[in-house]
Parts: structure tokens; C-alpha cells; sequence
């Protein structure tokens, strides 16, 4: 049994309705399969129903639900106001009052007087968002002295999350699930909170200190109890509070503290002390050995040399703690109290002519402002278009995406928001929980047992070829052996997505673990690599190095990076029931790869197989080959059961069997002049490809075709080795490995400048290319508008002005700091494999002048679909209203590339314009016979003269191919030019940090984009 219940219940953004805000609340109680949840409608139901049911969990915003136990008890009611109470006891059992300790409500909107006792008592159900504003009144209209906890419960309210999380998420939730970082408890024990907890006919107050958290995830509650109220004290005068976070993100913490410190009065003699920490042990903690030494000692630096050196010693980590960076996290309480302290010493104004510390010196006095993140703003400024151009004309015109209403309605249409067909089953992938192993046997008997379980599919059920992949070195699904944590062995179908689930949980595998090699590093030692080692070379490297008046060398690392779309992967397969014929709607980037492996699994032409793709929730290169490891799964259940079958991968599951961006470890070598000129460069690339090839070496040679960025090098050689280790296969990402390259090329061109003394600006425009130039490869620069770019964006940032505001306020201030760089950026246009260069498009102009466009690239939020609705306006001479693009698919138009390169719009705008310019060749004798009609008039004569209103278009991308052996040939049609300028500020105590401005200016074949 389970008792809870669901957000639709409790959903704070829907109102009750008027006609039943009154009605007497009642029991509401769910049967599920597994799971009994139960509303309680008086504290003596909850009561009762936590001392039957004493290991049930107590539900109220439902954000930290995970499944654990069969037996939910919903706290609250249906009306909000009435749920998000503020008082700390029941009257008469059966309702909340509002009437708390310490607190008089005017009424359900949690209005009051001033508070009197010791301090604010809330409900445990009272949302953050109530508790916030509360606490924002209070601190508005109380003495400041009194609010020194509510200022730092505040601070970490500013950080938790967003409007939607505080506004169902409550204080009491916070507290009881007892989560190691959490962001409220370590401020709540240092401030001595006191917890009222109750149970049938018990009920007692606790002071929330070092006992409570007595584990992980564990409180001293009894089983039976219920957490009832918490009163957050008033502060007294000669106190003061601090709370501090450390996160990755705006969430995810690090290190959480709360901080207090009591002097004795007109003194500053410590009374209380208390530092308290979450994310420094599997619990909440307090550093009682270090602040019990401290009493009746003065606040001074020696005090705190004294916490600092007891704090160093009494919080341990192990190597391998969760989370981390366990150095970082150690130095971080160490740095919390240092600013506890400074601010301290600044509110007690205080002086010490003999401690630089006691006399706050003005450099000191940063480290104690908060980290405030200022909200994004940003001004997108577009080129002008000539002022001759037509009205109708949108190419150049900043064009609203033709589909932004629908999607921030939520009425545009992805994959699985396409209604379920009556018949359809549902899959879930059964993956490998080792690295590297054989399978001995997979048990299939427990999964056999869920309600609604179909089949369970492996390798011995494919029809044609298990044999798949770019280089035919994956599986449909894993025999005999997995290769990586996420290899896909089988899936489990049936009736619905959570039996689905259920069933592919419970399949038993045994395995026999065999050797890993997860690292690069541990691919150099074991001479583990994909193919032979890609080379670049011009020049004389030994003469270059023998000339260079510095060597430097160094190594590299770059890590990899999640694609995290918002759509994860999804599959529909709908099988038609004759010739093999079957229909897949697919969020991929690449139709024609979907097709193929789909095909050649069931062992049928790729003209039985149609995929459908009318948009996808992003993509950045993660969906042009990886969509195939679901869609060849859920196309194998269609066929072997008979009816559609769907499958959407849940989030943790999308990052767990895909891969990313490739990690690369460089290592280079430069020699320059004392000038700052580079005349030398050797770099040696090392990428993490997993365990398939996939697309690996394509981004290694782009890496490689790339690591000069935008300076000119006369001897130079980069080598790139792809390692092969047992890791789910690293892919596409936005850049295609020249981000990586560029990155490389900037790092090492900073500690040129370093080395040099000289201003990295300088020596960057000192080594630029310039129009006419070879690059390393050989190819020509024309159009080089870098220069420009760099100039205008010198210009337009206020360079100078800002470099020289940085340098004062670096000097002006001890633990914060400001950096300010400018950056060139050259990118090649093009696929690296020639034949990619290629796309189709097909037109269809209807009677009624309505124009159907479809074209081989897929839209991703990207805009795509947008740029040729503009491009077929443009060449059609008629408005974007009479044009509409439907989706992209097979039958329509065949053989296309993914969507990636950056190519997409060049190469299928180039197609749907071809397309257009048949149509108008076929229209030019009726426009001609009546030059005063309108396009529908045109178009009907056409049709009533029985002339083809329907076109295909072609585009290939001319003078392309480059080879690797001699270093010569063309790998790009052109290159993106662009500048960006970035001003950035770090806490140096923290490692916190924000951008505060930036500027970028980028040119495409002449055309100027600026960000600001």
C-alpha cells in the first residue's frame, strides 16, 4: 500500500474553485498497483495514519519523491491559501489556525503584526515562497538586530531554485529530508531553531543542533512522528549570522553554512559560537571541536588563524567522497569563515591599527559584499538591408521563428506528443551495468511477471544484420560481449511506459568482468587507438624551434560536455503491414542514416522504410547518429509484434547510453620570438572516441584543421589519435571538434603573451592572418574579414576604457577580481567529407497560390525552417503567409545529409532555391501573357494549361576535397569570422564567478551579426 497523492491535487497555480472553497474538507484516498496515497484532512487523520502506517512518507510539494516506499500521506488541502498556512499548531483537530507563537495573522494570506517572543513559528507545510516573503516583511519591519537569521535564510532562498520549485517545496520537507548539501538546515542549526514534533498523543520540542541529523538522510524523529512547526529565533544584540553557498550551478551545492557568532554584551568576548556545515560529511555537521575552543576568546586575527587551523583539521573528506573536488570543498570552509569574519568585523566597525584583518583594510572590504548575479540582458543588433530592398523581401530581416508562438504555448508538436495509437506498446531498453564484460546469461523470468509485459527482444530476434553503425563496428543489440556501463543488450515491451520500465528493471544479467580502459590515459599506456595517427604539417619544424628566442610547453585538458536537448531521444514505429513497409516518426538529425540501419536490420529495402521528422527539442550534433541505437530497437518490436510501438528515454537513460563531446588531453610545444611572434608549433591531440568509432575521426581532422584558430604559424605540425576505450561512444557536439582545437590555440597563445610581458591583445593581432594568406592546410584566405572584426569589436567594446577599469579595481580590491579578454575566432563552413556537401528540396505550388516547401534539414529550434520559408518568399517574389513547410521526410526528399556542419541553411536553402526558379521558368509565358495579374492568377493559368506546378531542386557544394596525405585541396567553401569581448569577475575566496558584459561581432560571407 501507498499513501500521497499528485501535483494535480495540490497544483498551487490552479485556484480552487469558489463553489468549493468552503466545503468541508474530506479523506482522499488512491489505489494503485503498488502504491496507496492517501490526503489527510485533520491533523488527528495524519496522526492516526502515521502511527498504522509509521514508515510512510509524508508528502507536500512533492519535489523529493522517489519511489522508496509504497505508502504516501499527503499533507495539505485542495485550497491553497489554506494549504500554505503559517501557524504552528491545530485547533480543535479538524483545521489549521492562524494563530502561532510569536505571530497574529490578519488572515490566509499570511499578513501579521509585529512579531513578539523569540521568534517566527512556520508550519512544516508552509511553502518557501511563503516563508520567503514573510521573512522579507519581517526584515523590512523589524530592527536589524532581530533579523540577522532571517537575513541568512534569505541569502540561500535567493539561490534555491526557481519560483515554481519555492512555490510548492517546504520548509518542513527541506529539513526532514535531511539531504547532506542541504541549502536551509546548516543555517537552522547554527541559529539554534527549534522543531515541534508530534505524534498520537505525544508531542515534544527539540532544539535542531548537532544531534538531529543522526546519518544520512536520517533525523532523530520516531517513526511515528511528524515534524508540526519550526520557530526560527529572533537574533539578539551582539549577535550576528552568515550564510554562505558554493554551488556548480544556481543549485546543486557544494558547500552550505550558516555561521553565528554571540558576543557578551559591550564586548567582544565570544559567548556563542557555532559553524556549521552541509556537503563536508553524509550529513549536516557542526564544528563543535573547533568553536568550543573559541569561547570567551576576543575576535581578532588570532582567533582566526585559530578556526581556520581547527576547521583544516577537524573536517576530513576521503579521496573519494561524493561530490568531489574535496580539496576545493575543505578550502571552502576555511574561505566562509574568513568572510564570516570580515563581515563581522564590518558590522561591528571596529578597528585594530595592528591586524590588517581588524582594520578591514578597504581591499578586504569586497570579500564581504554577497556575489550578486545580475539578471541576462542583451541587445541583438542586425545589419541593415539595402534601402531598395522590397517589403516582401525577408531574407536579411530579423523574422520571428515561424513556430516561437506554438512553442512557448506548448502547442507545437515533437515526438511523443503525437496522440498514442489505439494498439501501441511501449519499450524500454535493457543496457549493460559493466564496462567491459561477457554476458553469461540474462534472466528474463521476474520481468515475465509485471503486469502488461509483451516481450523481452535480444540479439537472436533481428531479422536481417545485428551488424550497425557508421563503420559497421556496433550492434543492434549487444552478443556475447558489452563494451561499455550503457551498452544496450535487449528491451522489454509492453502495455505502458511505467510496466515497460518495471519489466526492464527486472531482467537478472551476470556477467564476466573483463579489463577496462576508461581514461585517455589509460589508452596511451595500453596502446589502445582507432586506426593510424592523423597528421598536419608545413614548414620546418626543427628550424622553426632552432630560431624561436622561447620555448614553452604544456599539456591540456579538455573534458566533455552532456548535449542535454530538451527532447530527449524518441522513437514511434508504426509497422504497415505489408512488403516490410513500416513508418517511424523519430527526433533525429539525420533521416537517411535512420532509414538505412532500420532497413538493413530488418533485412528490407530503404524503400519500405519512411521516417518522419516535423521537429526535434534540440539537437547539437547528439541526434545526428546516436538517434539510431532507439530507433533501430523500437523499429525491431514494431516488426516482431505487429503494432506501433513507441519509446522516449528518460533523462537519466539518454545521458547514461549516449554519448557527448569528445575529451581531448594536447599536448604542445610553441617557440616564438621576444616580440611575441610564433614561429613554431607542435601539438599532439588525444580524443576519448568510447567504444564504437562513430564520428571520431571526422572531428579529430576537424580539430586538427583547426588548431592554428586565426594565426598565421610558418612551421607547424599537429597529430590527433583517437583513443578506443570503454565508454558509450563520444559523438557530434556543437563545433565538431573545432572548439577544441581553438580552445588549445588560445591557451597556449596566452602563455605566449605572459611570457613575452606583453598585452595579449597585442600579440594576438600580431600573429593574425591576413587577406591572401595560406593557412596551415593550405587554403586560401579571400574575404578575410577578421581584421575588421577585431577593430570594430576593439572599438565598439570600449577596450582600452575597460581594460583600464579593470586594472584599477584589481587594485582597489583583495579577493575580488576582474579579467577582460578579446578573442578572434576562424571557422570552417563545410562538411569535411565532401559528398556530405549535397541537399534537395521539393516545391509544390497548389491552385490556390499556397506554396508546400520541403527540404532535407531538419528543424531544431534552430530556425531552419524559417530561412527557407524566406528563401522560397525571396525567389518566389511572394509573402511568407502563402508558404508553409510541413516536415522533413524520406519519401519526399531522399539521400539527405544530417543537419550539422553549420552547412544546413547554405546547402538547402541553395536546393529550395533551384526548386523555386523551375517554378517560376514554367510561370515566366503566363506572367508574360498577363504581367498585370497577380501570383494566383499566374498560377491557375498554369494549372488550367496543364503545366507541372511541382519541382525538385539540387545543390552541391562546389570545389571541395582535401587530403590528409599531401596537404593540399580545399576543406571549406568559406569561414565564419568572429570577436567577442569578455569582461568577467571572480571571487578569489570562493571560486565564484560572473561574466559582466560581452560583445560579439561575427561576419558569414560578408554578412555582420552583433551581440551585445
Amino acid at each position: 500500500m501507498a499513501v500521497g497523492g499528485s501535483h494535480n491535487l495540490l497544483d498551487p497555480q490552479v485556484p480552487p474553485s469558489p463553489r468549493l472553497k468552503d466545503v468541508p474538507q474530506k479523506q482522499l484516498r488512491f489505489e494503485g498497483e503498488r502504491v496507496t496515497w492517501i490526503q489527510a484532512s485533520t491533523l488527528k487523520e495524519l496522526l492516526d495514519l502515521k502511527a498504522q502506517y509509521p514508515d510512510a512518507k509524508l508528502v507536500v510539494g512533492n519535489t523529493e519523491i522517489e519511489g522508496a516506499t509504497e505508502l504516501y500521506v499527503l499533507v495539505g488541502f485542495s485550497d491553497t491559501e489554506r494549504r500554505a498556512w503559517l501557524a504552528s499548531r491545530w485547533q480543535h483537530g479538524t483545521s489549521p489556525t492562524l494563530v502561532s507563537t510569536g505571530m497574529r495573522f490578519l488572515s490566509h494570506k499570511g499578513d501579521y503584526f509585529e512579531c513578539v517572543f523569540s521568534g517566527i513559528s512556520f508550519g512544516a507545510a508552509c511553502p518557501l515562497s511563503s516563508v520567503e516573503k514573510t521573512l522579507v516583511d519581517a526584515v523590512a519591519k523589524l530592527p536589524a538586530h532581530k533579523t540577522e537569521v532571517f537575513r541568512g535564510i534569505l541569502e540561500q532562498l535567493r539561490w534555491f531554485s526557481g519560483k515554481q520549485i519555492k512555490s510548492v517545496a517546504s520548509i518542513g520537507g527541506n529539513i526532514i529530508s535531511a539531504k547532506p548539501t542541504s541549502d536551509f538546515n546548516p543555517v537552522l542549526m547554527a541559529s539554534g531553531a527549534k522543531l515541534t514534533l508530534v505524534s498520537q498523543g505525544t508531542k515534544r520540542i527539540v532544539q535542531m543542533d548537532h544531534t538531529f541529523f543522526p546519518g544520512c538522510e536520517k533525523t532523530l524523529l520516531n517513526p511515528e512522528e511528524i515534524l508540526l512547526s519550526i520557530e526560527i529565533p529572533f537574533s539578539k544584540e551582539g549577535e550576528f549570522l552568515s550564510a554562505f553557498k558554493q554551488a556548480s550551478g544556481s543549485d546543486n551545492a557544494k558547500v552550505t553554512s550558516g555561521m553565528r557568532v554571540l558576543f557578551k554584551p559591550g564586548t567582544l568576548e565570544i559567548k556563542e559560537l557555532a559553524i556549521c556545515f552541509g556537503g563536508m560529511a553524509d550529513r549536516t555537521i557542526s564544528a563543535l571541536k573547533t568553536t568550543q575552543k573559541q569561547l570567551s576568546k576576543f575576535w581578532n586575527e588570532r582567533l582566526l588563524q585559530d578556526v581556520c587551523a581547527g576547521l583544516a583539521e577537524e573536517l576530513h573528506l576521503p579521496p573519494d567522497a561524493p561530490g568531489g573536488m574535496v580539496e576545493f570543498r575543505r578550502t571552502l570552509t576555511l574561505s566562509f569563515f574568513f568572510k564570516f569574519y570580515l563581515t563581522v568585523l564590518q558590522k561591528l566597525g571596529k578597528e585594530d591599527s595592528e591586524d590588517k584583518c581588524g582594520t578591514l583594510d578597504p581591499t578586504f572590504a569586497s570579500a564581504t559584499l554577497l556575489f550578486q548575479k545580475d539578471p541576462p540582458a542583451n541587445v541583438h543588433l542586425f545589419q541593415e538591408v539595402p534601402k531598395d530592398q522590397s517589403e516582401e523581401d525577408m531574407v536579411g530581416r530579423p523574422l520571428p521563428h515561424l513556430a516561437a508562438a506554438m512553442q512557448a504555448s506548448g502547442e507545437a508538436v515533437y515526438c511523443d506528443d503525437i496522440p498514442r495509437y489505439k494498439n501501441e506498446l511501449s519499450l524500454r531498453l535493457v543496457t549493460s551495468t559493466q564496462a567491459h564484460a561477457k554476458i553469461k546469461s540474462i534472466d528474463t523470468s521476474e520481468a515475465q511477471k509485471v503486469p502488461g509485459f509483451v516481450c523481452f527482444l535480444s540479439a537472436d530476434d533481428v531479422p536481417g544484420s545485428n551488424i550497425t553503425g557508421l563503420f559497421d563496428d556496433e550492434t543492434v543489440f549487444a552478443k556475447d560481449k558489452v563494451t561499455c556501463v550503457g551498452h544496450i543488450l535487449g528491451a522489454v515491451v509492453a502495455d505502458t511506459p511505467e510496466h515497460a520500465q518495471r519489466a526492464g528493471q527486472a531482467v537478472k544479467i551476470t556477467y564476466e568482468e573483463l579489463p577496462s580502459i576508461i581514461t585517455i590515459e589509460d589508452a596511451i599506456k595500453n596502446n589502445s587507438f582507432y586506426g593510424p595517427e592523423l597528421k598536419i604539417e608545413k614548414g620546418d619544424l626543427k628550424k622553426g624551434f632552432d630560431e624561436a628566442d622561447n620555448v614553452v610547453s604544456g599539456e591540456v585538458y579538455i573534458g566533455g560536455q552532456e548535449h542535454f536537448y530538451l527532447e530527449t531521444h524518441c522513437t514511434i514505429a508504426v509497422p504497415k503491414g505489408e512488403e516490410g513497409e513500416m513508418e517511424l516518426f523519430v527526433s533525429t538529425q539525420n533521416t537517411m542514416k535512420t532509414q538505412s540501419f532500420v532497413a538493413r536490420m530488418l533485412g528490407v529495402p530503404a524503400n519500405r522504410i519512411l521516417v518522419r521528422v516535423k521537429r526535434i527539442g534540440g539537437g547539437f550534433g547528439g541526434k545526428e547518429t546516436r538517434s539510431t541505437v532507439v530507433s533501430t530497437a523500437v523499429a525491431l518490436a514494431a516488426y516482431k509484434i505487429g503494432c506501433p510501438v513507441r519509446c522516449m528515454l528518460d533523462r537519466d537513460e539518454d545521458m547514461l547510453i549516449t554519448g557527448g563531446r569528445h575529451p581531448f588531453l594536447t599536448r604542445y610545444k610553441v617557440g616564438f620570438m621576444k616580440t611575441g611572434r610564433i614561429v613554431a608549433l607542435e601539438v599532439d591531440h588525444y580524443s576519448n572516441a568510447g567504444n564504437t568509432l562513430d564520428l571520431s575521426q571526422s572531428i579529430m581532422e576537424r580539430a586538427l584543421l583547426h588548431m592554428d584558430n586565426c594565426y598565421k604559424i610558418p612551421n607547424i605540425r599537429g597529430t590527433g589519435r583517437l583513443c578506443k576505450t570503454n565508454l558509450p561512444s563520444n559523438t557530434a557536439c556543437r563545433g565538431f571538434g573545432g572548439p577544441q582545437g581553438m580552445l588549445i590555440a588560445e591557451y597556449w597563445m596566452s602563455e605566449v603573451a605572459v611570457t613575452c610581458g606583453l598585452p595579449a591583445e597585442e600579440v594576438r593581432k600580431m600573429n593574425m592572418y591576413k587577406e591572401g594568406d595560406l593557412t596551415h592546410f593550405n587554403q586560401k584566405l579571400e574575404g578575410f574579414t577578421l581584421t575588421r572584426c577585431w577593430d570594430e569589436c576593439l572599438a565598439s567594446s570600449q577596450y582600452q576604457t575597460r581594460k583600464n577599469e579593470v586594472e584599477k579595481f584589481n587594485k582597489e580590491n583583495c579577493w575580488k577580481k576582474r579579467g577582460l579578454c578579446i578573442i578572434p575566432t576562424k571557422y570552417g563552413i563545410s562538411f569535411t567529407l565532401p559528398f556530405l556537401n549535397q541537399a534537395g528540396a521539393l516545391v509544390h505550388v497548389y491552385t490556390d497560390g499556397s506554396v508546400l516547401v520541403t527540404h532535407g534539414g531538419m528543424e531544431m529550434g534552430q530556425g531552419l525552417h524559417t530561412k527557407m520559408v524566406q528563401v522560397a518568399s525571396k525567389a518566389l517574389k511572394i509573402p511568407t503567409s502563402k508558404i508553409y513547410i510541413s516536415e522533413t521526410s524520406t519519401n519526399t526528399v531522399p539521400n539527405t545529409s544530417p543537419t550539422a556542419a553549420s552547412v544546413s541553411s547554405d546547402i538547402n536553402g541553395q536546393a529550395v532555391y533551384e526548386a523555386c526558379q523551375t517554378i517560376l521558368k514554367r510561370l515566366e509565358p503566363f506572367k508574360r501573357q498577363n504581367p498585370s495579374g497577380s501570383w494566383e492568377d499566374w498560377v491557375i493559368a498554369a494549372y488550367q494549361d496543364a503545366v507541372s506546378l511541382s519541382a525538385t531542386g539540387f545543390y552541391r557544394t562546389p570545389n571541395l576535397g582535401y587530403s590528409f596525405e599531401t596537404n593540399s585541396g580545399n576543406p571549406f567553401h568559406y569561414f565564419s569570422y568572429g570577436v567577442a569581448c569578455s569582461e568577467v569577475e571572480i571571487d578569489c575566496l570562493t571560486g565564484d564567478h560572473k561574466v559582466r558584459s560581452w560583445q560579439k561581432l561575427s561576419t558569414k560571407e560578408g554578412k555582420e551579426y552583433r551581440n551585445n
